[in-house]
């Protein structure tokens, strides 16, 4: 009797530290955001906003019990090397989930590998419009498309801006092409003339020639699309070259980065944006305190993207009631997440509808918000 109950204290203390074991174990949530490059700003600001969502999770004591590691790795918004991170995450750091890539192109490039493995992917950034119409079972968007943005906005900006003519300048990738069609294609329906087409490259800081052109156009606006570095750059020359010309574009216009890299060169843009720190709202407003509190500064586009998308997918995994791949999935299809900017949910495509998007003009070096809408069902 005795060694019996030896044996089974034994077995009672030996289950006792494997469930300890488990419970200690963490549960890894890959990311995948350009921490270099000319994009690293943005990057690194959906990582700020990610790893906020995370702590104050872990702080009300984690998932399932478990606390949530968030497995980050540069992709650089680089196809090639948004896969490798992808593989590494998914083979050898056995993430449930991954979150990423920013840019359009560099998330289109992991989607099928997301798909390969089984793997719930989530973008909180990337807006060009077809990712979601390539069949994908694991893909979500927690981002608005420059197509919404332009058929929600151009018309009031064409009647704000009394726009004749307008010139337009994107970064050359899917997105900013993709930005540019879209907004182009909905201003000339309105009347709006198109008389300049441009793009540039990633990291490019001389815009001399196509100041030049802009400049020739004499258009009564000029429409951008262009991320943190790259579009401070541009806006300083184009101050420095005195053209007049009023801009208005998507990006990250209204981030406290670019605004501090370009000062007074920034006053009167309009940006079209899922997010400003300056909405109204008490949940909004806890938020910014809370951001400004961890990082001395307010949040803007990137950083409430990195926290909407990583308290979706940690209510996704306490929903799936397991940290298992295929059951985050059917749960992220069953989201319905009250965020600072509104209430995400998910088509049967992964698109992301419900959440509330705004036209800013940066006065006196903040986001003020000119109109506001909710996204609706696609």
């Amino acid at each position: 009797m005795f060694k019996l109950f030896k044996s089974t204290s034994a077995a009672a203390l030996a289950l006792g530290m494997v469930s300890a074991t488990m419970a200690q174990e963490t549960i890894k949530v890959g990311v995948i955001e350009p921490l270099t490059g000319s994009v690293a700003y943005n990057g690194q600001a959906f990582v700020s906003g990610a790893k906020l969502a995370v702590e104050r999770r872990n702080a009300a004591g984690g998932v399932l019990g478990r606390k949530i590691e968030l497995v980050i790795e540069d992709g650089q918004c680089r196809p090639a090397n948004s896969v490798n991170a992808a593989e590494k995450l998914i083979q050898r750091d056995k993430v449930v989930a991954l979150a990423g890539a920013f840019c359009s192109s560099a998330t289109a490039a992991v989607m099928p590998v997301a798909e390969k493995y089984k793997v719930p992917l989530l973008t909180g950034v990337s807006s060009k419009a077809d990712l979601t119409e390539k069949g994908m079972q694991y893909f979500f968007r927690s981002a608005e498309t420059d197509r919404l943005m332009s058929k929600t906005f151009s018309k009031i900006l064409a009647e704000k801006l009394q726009l004749k003519t307008v010139a337009y300048i994107g970064v050359n990738d899917d997105w900013g092409r993709g930005g540019v069609e879209d907004f182009s294609k909905d201003l000339s329906a309105l009347g709006v003339k198109t008389v300049m087409k441009e793009y540039f490259d990633h990291g490019a800081t001389d815009f001399y020639t196509l100041l030049t052109k802009l400049r020739a156009s004499n258009a009564d606006g000029v429409f951008v699309a262009a991320e943190t570095q790259d579009g401070a750059i541009l806006v300083k020359q184009f101050k420095e070259f005195g053209i007049k010309t009023k801009i208005f574009g998507v990006g990250s216009w209204a981030t406290a980065d670019f605004i501090g890299l370009t000062g007074d060169a920034s006053e009167g843009i309009y940006a079209a944006v899922p997010y400003a720190s300056s909405l109204p709202g008490e949940a909004n407003k806890a938020f910014v305190e809370r951001y400004a509190a961890s990082y001395k500064e307010k949040p803007g586009k990137y950083g409430a993207a990195g926290y909407n998308a990583m308290n979706i997918m940690m209510e996704a995994i306490a929903r799936a009631g397991k940290p298992d791949p295929e059951a985050v999935r059917d749960a992220l299809r069953k989201t319905d997440y009250t965020a600072p900017n509104g209430r995400f949910r998910f088509t049967d495509k992964g698109e992301g509808y419900g959440f509330d998007v705004v036209l800013v003009q940066i006065a006196n070096k903040e986001p003020r918000v000119v109109a506001e809408a909710a996204t609706e069902k696609p």
